[in-house]
């Protein structure tokens, strides 16, 4: 059983040597190719997980499983969110409508109390 055991990791040691050789400098992440290389022959099992795991760069964003498809009939339907709107304006577009709204908001301040002032007036004479 030990043996076995042995020559799992030694197989392992082997293809992740292999790999990290072969594989182009920049797809190999974290640390250089030859750091790389020390760890997996310092460290077989822990330095292959390590590349395997970390170390390497795998094509379109890692690598894909195939999940079992569920049965959509054994779960009620769940209730959809209602989406969420996206604002596609650039800060700069955000700021100056604030800019507008503030400007608005003290002219209406302003004709207030000018009719407040002139209510007054009105009610003095």
């Amino acid at each position: 059983m030990g043996y076995l055991v042995s020559l799992l990791v030694l197989a392992l040691m082997v293809f992740a040597l292999v790999d990290i050789i072969r594989r182009d400098d920049s797809q190999v992440k974290y640390m250089p190719k030859f750091v790389w290389l020390l760890l997996v022959i310092l460290l077989p099992f822990v330095g292959s997980v390590l590349w395997f795991g970390i170390g390497r760069e795998y094509p379109e964003g890692g690598i894909r499983l195939q999940r079992p498809a569920r049965d959509r009939t054994a779960y009620p339907p769940q209730p959809t969110a209602p989406a969420v709107p996206i604002d596609t304006r650039t800060t700069e577009q955000q700021l100056a409508d604030l800019e507008r709204e503030i400007e608005e908001e003290r002219l209406r301040a302003e004709i207030a109390k000018r009719k407040r002032e002139r209510g007054d007036s009105e009610t003095e004479a």
